[in-house]
């Protein structure tokens, strides 16, 4: 909870003390997805924090604390000071919340993929689409692109067919004499 500063929307991810990808220690700030997401995250560490009385040591997404039931059974009895040791659960988690919200279900990780989209949308500068790569933690924005902005099919259209109705319905001199002498080539093939 140490690493999280809801006032300024930051996460200082130090491998020190975080386990990250490649032990990479970076900084991340909250995505520009609305006030009311940041509200959900700043709403939970005041709830752990002023509710629960935890810790900064503690974590933020804490594992699920599990007991022997009245049955004998295990049961889920709150939340356990500790961290998940694998993302099988977090996994099953997403997919009860989707399936009770009527929705398909979408792994934690693909929320990376819908950044992306997002960030190739309203980024307007290559800086802005850096920085917004190394907020996922990426060295490079390639990694970013080729990782997780794949774009469908249906937008691929949708884009190119703006881009053409941007350039105009004629082809400079120079394209026309290309295609027509690639259109001659194939002629004589």
């Amino acid at each position: 909870m140490k690493h999280i500063d809801v006032i300024t929307g930051k996460i200082a991810q130090d491998a020190r003390e975080v386990k990250t990808k490649r032990s990479k220690t970076f900084t991340t700030c909250f995505f520009p997805v609305g006030n009311d997401i940041q509200s959900l995250v700043v709403d939970w560490v005041n709830y752990l924090l002023k509710e629960k009385l935890w810790g900064h040591d503690d974590p933020l997404f804490p594992a699920t604390a599990v007991a022997t039931g009245a049955d004998q059974r295990f049961e889920v009895v709150g939340l356990a000071r500790k961290h998940w040791s694998n993302a099988t659960p977090i996994r099953k988690i997403f997919k009860e919340a989707f399936a009770r919200a009527g929705l398909p279900y979408f792994n934690p990780h693909s929320f990376r993929n819908t950044m992306t989209q997002l960030g190739e949308r309203i980024c307007q500068t290559p800086e802005q689409f850096k920085a917004w790569s190394q907020n996922f933690g990426h060295d490079s924005p390639l990694t970013t692109f080729t990782s997780y902005g794949k774009i469908a099919t249906s937008r691929q259209i949708e884009i190119i067919g703006a881009l053409s109705q941007a350039s105009g319905k004629t082809a400079s001199p120079e394209v026309l004499a290309m295609a027509l002498q690639l259109v001659e080539t194939a002629r004589r093939l």
